[in-house]
Order: structure tokens, then sequence, then C-alpha cells
């Protein structure tokens, strides 16, 4: 460490020359920003948890494994990879009675939440057993037996029902009549449970014995929950339980872990953190490099003619070298930790944003720790190190009389490594591509990504010589512009380092807002176009709390309707082979009530092989693109997870082409059955007759009403990738406008010697906007090159069409370029040629 102790040169080149250090403090406080704020999204995916509401008062829950989880063999022995379920996975309710035997235990009972409607409103149903631990009680009547029913204040008020009276109740059992033989104040448990259930706060309790049959879920329960024994400590009373019921799958839970069963927002909340703070976070992180080690070599390189005149008045290479290591040693950590501030405000914006989009449930806290920011200020200074090592390496190491020359007139090309680093790169991208091109589905996104990282660091390696190549096709088109323009190309093509310094960032905002932005517009505009062309029906029926029971047969019965089907609408998991590695997808799903021939009179689902008439118990169709990514056609058996993690291998019996406006995955409605919360149908389509008649059934709109609405709900990934794509693309154009300003403030001398012989100020502006014009233009043209070879494949792999780019957004982003780098060269070059030449 000694060598890299602040020395009096680096001293005095800080203290006496700090403008020549604001551009790279500026750079490394950005770089910190930006990297702290996806390490403070990523800790706090870690560690991520939700404490108990329901269950506060059960010390120990018993429940399933709410995840898939696949095996792989690594080099480093087997991986486990956990996948959350798209509903809930349940346990043997007759694990309850060995739990209560459990040494400490004061009694297990088993729980359950599920769906219940009445009329046109919606109730949260749960066992009677549950208020033990829940905390509600009795205010007039008693507990419910077989075919009774016990209401809170809300639903007896809107039943307008009291003790004694019969209320008519649907449930995944049908509809049937029920005594109330209570009335009870909700505890904090319920309360808990019911404001987290789509139809609203009103509950209603039933016989323990007959709630599973009602839920749909006969011998089954969401979980177990366990009650200790005074003076039990809850470690002891989990191990007992863990004993009684060891072998029978359940996981047994205490503390924040039970918030899990609770909460199965929980798990997608980890994965959104974990995209956010680690995929995004190093795309982040790889731009904050390559753009902080531009502007460190740039402000290394600008101070060359003194580096070469300390050589000839006798510093030592060690003493140059020592001199570059203390600067950084100097700027880095102040530029770090001033810059990590603002990034756990972007964190925390960026947090509450998820929170109000419901991607992340309101019971986490962000986690704010010294890792992020010792990270920050870490890689920053690493950064800072290295890149002028590099910079500063060649002045440090030949003649003084060389360095002196060298200094007067730039290099005409890099050096051999930079050389064949970016070659490599360059090569390596185009494999990828070629590779990406021929893949399918995830494996076609996964070689995306590689092409866009290889061809930006290709980018950053050969710089110098795409910016000598950029200024000689456009100092051709720059003739017919005067004086201003050719000396702008000269310039540009005799100082290739310096304009290739400004356009890495641009090519760095430009082809990562493009392709996190245009990803989005292509998937949207081909799902928009599929479910447009596939939804076939007149009408489409909703309802917040599910359909009721019969509406097919209701609807079908309506005067003029020739075909009604209903659809049960969810997610399944599907393992695809990506990489050379097998990982879980979730698709879409739709249960059909209803022949495969019904369902082709409301929705063309453009079928390619097969037929959707045999789809039936144990019988499925899927999207082809799905299809291609599980290597599975017509008569195979595709292995899946239905939503509550059951294992099934249902027979592919017919393939189709609109999976990501429609579900990818059509199957009988009894096939799902007793696999999710509510068996409620979520949507009815009707063809033919008139809209009045089914507005009995819930909210009635046309197709395309309704297709804008299920275009509002991909809302929350349009939001994402455009504040990702703001917030790369904010920080490349700050790095952008940054080196602009760098150069410009840089050639004080050059552009007073321009004004000595006799060049106006105005020609001395335009000189430097066509130069500047040069830059932004070779900018995003390089960065949109980028762009769409990383799409195309991606996006024929995912949606298997061509990426749709709509012509004013790109329009906003190549003008978005070119103004910036006309405003950060116009601005300082008029305040440095305000003085007399």
């Amino acid at each position: 460490m000694r060598s890299f102790a602040p020395n009096g040169l680096a001293r005095a080149a800080v203290r006496f020359k700090p403008a020549s250090f604001v551009g790279t403090f500026v750079a490394l406080m950005m770089s910190a920003l930006i990297v702290t704020a996806c390490g403070v999204l990523l800790e706090t995916g870690v560690r991520a948890s939700v404490p108990p509401e329901r269950y506060a008062k059960a010390p120990v829950v018993a429940a399933a494994d709410q995840s898939a989880r696949l095996v792989a063999d690594t080099v480093d022995g087997p991986e486990e990879t956990a996948y959350p379920l798209p509903d809930t996975a349940r346990v043997d309710a007759g694990l309850a009675a060995k739990a209560a035997r459990a040494p400490g235990a004061a009694a297990a009972v088993p729980d359950l939440t599920f769906p219940v409607r009445r009329g046109d409103g919606a109730l949260t149903g749960h066992g009677w057993g549950a208020h033990v631990f829940t905390g509600t009680a009795l205010s007039a009547g008693a507990a419910p037996d077989a075919g009774e029913v016990v209401l809170d204040a809300a639903a007896a008020r809107t039943a307008r029902a009291g003790v004694g009276d019969t209320v008519a109740l649907e449930t995944a059992a049908g509809r049937a009549d029920f005594r109330v033989s209570g009335l009870a104040v909700a505890g904090a448990g319920d309360t808990a449970a019911a404001g987290a259930t789509a139809g609203g706060t009103a509950t209603a309790w039933f016989a323990d014995a007959e709630a599973p049959v009602l839920a749909g879920h006969p011998g089954r329960a969401d979980a177990i929950a366990v009650l200790a024994e005074d003076g039990v400590d809850t470690s002891a009373l989990a191990a007992a339980v863990e004993r009684s019921l060891a072998g029978s799958g359940a996981r047994v839970l205490t503390g924040d872990d039970r918030g899990e069963v609770e909460d199965h927002g929980l798990a997608y909340a980890r994965e959104t953190l974990f995209a956010l703070g680690g995929s995004f976070g190093g795309i982040a992180t790889l731009v904050a490099v390559l753009t902080t080690a531009g502007t460190v070599a740039l402000s290394v390189g600008q101070r060359s003619r003194e580096f070469a005149l300390l050589r000839a008045v006798g510093a030592t290479p060690r003493q140059i070298r020592r001199a570059v290591a203390a600067e950084a040693l100097l700027v880095a950590p102040p530029a770090g930790l001033l810059g990590s501030l603002p990034g756990i405000g972007l964190a925390s914006w960026w947090f509450a944003q998820l929170k109000d989009r419901g991607a992340v449930p309101q019971a986490v806290e962000l986690h704010v720790s010294g890792i992020p920011l010792l990270a920050a200020v870490g890689l920053g200074l690493l950064t800072a190190l290295v890149a002028g090592w590099a910079a500063g390496r060649r002045p440090a190491r030949i003649k003084p009389g060389q360095a002196l020359a060298e200094a007067s007139v730039e290099r005409l090309r890099p050096g051999v490594v930079r050389i064949v680093l970016g070659l490599g790169a360059v090569v390596g991208g185009s494999v990828l591509a070629g590779v990406a091109s021929s893949a399918a589905g995830a494996d076609a996104a996964n070689a995306s990504l590689g092409v866009v990282m290889l061809l930006m660091l290709a980018v950053a390696l050969l710089g110098p010589l795409l910016a000598r190549l950029c200024a000689a096709l456009f100092g051709l088109l720059l003739r017919g512009g005067g004086a201003p323009a050719s000396l702008a190309a000269a310039n540009s093509r005799a100082n290739a380092r310096r304009t290739a310094s400004a356009i890495t960032p641009i090519v760095l905002a430009m082809a990562f807002a493009s392709t996190l932005v245009f990803l989005h517009t292509s998937e949207s505009h081909v799902a928009a176009a599929q479910l447009r062309d596939g939804l076939t029906a007149d009408h489409v029926v909703t309802h917040p709390a599910g359909l009721p029971t019969g509406a097919v047969d209701r609807a079908a019965r309506a005067p003029g309707v020739e075909a009604a089907v209903g659809l049960l609408d969810t997610q399944v998991l599907v393992p695809v082979e990506g990489g050379g590695e097998t990982s879980l997808q979730e698709a879409a799903a739709q249960g059909v009530s209803g022949s495969g021939a019904r369902l082709a009179e409301v929705q063309d689902l453009d079928v390619r092989s097969g037929s959707l008439d045999r789809v039936g118990a144990d019988r499925i169709a899927v999207d082809t693109t799905l299809a291609t990514a599980a290597k599975v056609e017509v008569g195979d058996e595709l292995p899946l997870y239905l939503p509550d993690g059951t294992r099934a291998r249902p027979e592919v019996v017919a393939v189709y082409g609109r999976g990501l406006g429609l579900p990818a995955v059509t199957m009988d409605r009894a096939f799902l059955a007793g696999h999710v919360t509510s068996e409620f149908d979520s949507t009815l389509l009707v063809r033919g007759g008139d809209a009045g008649p089914l507005a009995v059934l819930g909210e009635v709109t046309d197709v395309s009403d309704h297709t804008v609405a299920r275009n509002a709900d991909r809302e929350l990934g349009a939001w994402a990738n455009y504040t990702m794509a703001a917030v790369l693309g904010g920080f490349a154009a700050v790095a952008a406008v940054n080196t602009l300003v760098m150069t410009v403030l840089e050639r004080r001398r050059e552009l007073t010697v321009l004004r000595l012989v006799g060049s106006t100020r105005r020609q001395v502006l335009r000189m430097l906007g066509w130069e500047s014009l040069l830059v932004s233009v070779a900018g995003v043209a390089l960065g949109t090159a980028i762009a769409m070879i990383t799409l195309t494949p991606m996006v024929r792999g995912l949606t298997g069409e061509s990426p749709h780019v709509p012509p004013l957004l790109y329009g906003s982003f190549a003008a978005a370029g070119v103004g910036l780098a006309l405003l950060a060269v116009t601005l300082p070059a008029r305040a440095a040629l305000r003085r007399r030449p």
C-alpha cells in the first residue's frame, strides 16, 4: 500500500488543477449512485420478509413448500433452484392430529382461507376452529355446525340476516342455503386474511369438518397452526412438531417465515428485487465501469503533456505510476461516498414505486446497510486505479523525449492487447448473435444478452478505431458544410481517443435504452394483435369476485346466444430447456368449461397442429413457443406443475400460435379443479345475443374494451422496462455530457489559437457544433446497430416476429442524444470563448 500513498505530485495536481479532476469525480459519483441503488435493492431481496399477521399468535406453523424445486448437477455438485408456485400448496389436514400430539403442543388447528360469493358480493371463508389463534370471538349465537355459518357484522349487514336466518352462499361446492348460527367480531388474524383477498373484508366461518369441502380441497388445509402450552419455548415446540411430522413433506416454520405462508407475494417480490438488483444491477455495473473507466482514461490522457514534462525533468516511471494511483485514492473515495447518498434515495423511490404497483408486499421494508455502499466505493476505486494505471502506463514507461513527442501528437492506433481483446469481443458477439438467431425462447434471450454485453465491450476497447472510421465516413458528408465542418471532421480523426471517449457513453445509452424499451414494445405489439385476432366472441363477462356458479348455463339460455364458454385463468410451471439447463417457466393457463370445439367458437387460437376437440382430462393444448422451449409436439407428454405444485404429465393434443396474447396453455377446467384457491370462473366468453341479459352475471364488455383492459395488465412490465431504461440511459447521458464538457474545457488553448489565426467566434462554435453532431450521430448509429443485433433474435425467439420500433419513440431517443451532445458542447464553449484571444 506504500506505493499507493498520496505523493506530492498527486496532491499538487488535485490542489492546483481541480478542474482536471471534476469530470472524473462526477463519473465516479454517478457510478457509485447506480451501484448503490442496485445493491440496496438486491440486499433487500435477500433479506425480505413479511411479519406474520394471521398466524401472529400461533408460534409454530406447518405448511407445504410453496416452491417447486429443481436440482441440477454442476461442477460444484448438486444445485437446487426454487421457483415460487402460482397458488397455495396445501398439506394433509390429518397432520393436525399428529402435530397436536407433539410434546409442548396445546392444540393444532388446520386452517383454510377461501372465497365465498353472496349475490354480487364476496366474502372470505374460514373454518371456525381458527378463532383460537386469530382472536375472533362470538358476539351472539353459537359456533357453526354442518349447514350453518357465522357471519361478521359487515357480512350480516349486507345480507340483512341475523341469528337463525338463512343466507344463500356460493362456494366451490356449489350454491347452498346456510343457517346463521351466530355473529362474530373478527380478530386481527381474520381481519388481515380478509383484507388480503380480492373479495374485501366481510368474513364467514363454517364448521371445521365442512370447510375443506366448501373450499374445494377435501382433506386438505392451507396450513396447520400449532399453539404452545404455557412456558414452552418456540424452538423446542418447533423441533417436537418437526419430529412428529417427519416424512410428511410439511415444513415447520417459526418467526417471520410464517408470513411466507400468508403472503405469496413475498416470493415474487424477491424475484423482482433479485432481477432489478442482480440481473439489471450487473448490466448497470458494467455500464458504470465502462463509462467511468473511459472518463478516468480521458482525464489521465489529457495530462499526458504534464507527465511528459515530469519525465523530462527527472521523474521516474514509478513516481508517475504512484501519482496516478494516488490521484485515484484522493478522488474515488469521496466521490463514491457522495454518490452513495443519492443512490440510497434512488433505491427508496424505486422500492416505493414497486410497492405502489403491488409488486412488493406493503409489509416488506427497504434494507439499507453499509455493504452496498462499501461495494460502490470499492468498485469505483478499483475502476479508477485500473483505468488510471492503463492510461498512465505508456507515458510512465517510454523515454522522456518520446513522451514529449507523443504528448503533442496522438498515437494512430490503440495498443496491440486492446485491439486483440476488442476483436475477440466482436467475434464472440457475432458467434452469440448466430446462436441467438437459431434459438428460441429463453435460449434466444440469454444468448442475446451476451451479444449486447460483448458488443458494448468491443466498442469500449476499439473506440479510437471506430471513432476514426466514423470521422472518415461523416467527413465525406461534411465536405459540403464549409470550413467549420471540414475542420470538425479533421479534428475528430486526429483526436480519435477524445472522440471515442465521447461516443462510448452515447452508444451505451442508446443500446441499452433501445433494447429495454423496444423489447417491451415488440412483445406488447404482438400480444395486442394476438388478443385482438384471437377473441371472436361478441361479449366478455367478468366479475371481481369471479363469476357465479352456473354462469355458463345461464348465459347459454339467454336469447340469441350461440355459444358460451367459461374460462378459469391461472398459471402453471413448465420445465423448459435453456443454455443447456432446465428451468421452470411460468405460463398463463386457461381451464375451459366445455369442449374444445365450443371454445373454437369464441376463441381463435390459430391451431398449427392437432385439434382442440381432444382437449380434456389429462389432454392439453399449448402455444408453439412454449412447445419449442419444452421440446414437445402433438402426441408427447408435457411434464408440468399445476398451480398448487401438483405434478402432472398431460398429453399435448394441439399446438397453437397465439399464446402471447392469449394463455399459453389450454386445458379442461376439471383438470384444474382442486388445484386453485378460487374455482369461480374468471371470464365468460359469449357469442351472439345482447349484453343486457348478461349484465346480471357481471360486467359485460365488447372485445375491443376487453383488449384494452388486458393490455393494461402489462403496465407493470412496461413501467419496469422504462424505468430501467431511464436509469441506464440517464446515467450514460450524464456520462456523455460530462465527457463532452471535459473535452471542450481541455481544448481552451486550441480554441484560443483558432481565434488568433483569424477564426470568428461563430466559426469556432459552428466547428464544435459539427463535432458534437458527428459524435452524437455516430453514437446513436452504433447504439442502434447493437440494439437491433440484440433485439432481432431475442424478439423472434420470444414472439416469432420482428422487433416493433415505434418511429416517434425512436426519434425521441435519437433527438435526445443529439440535443444533449449539442448542449454539452455549446454551453462550455461559449463560456470559454468569452475572453479575448
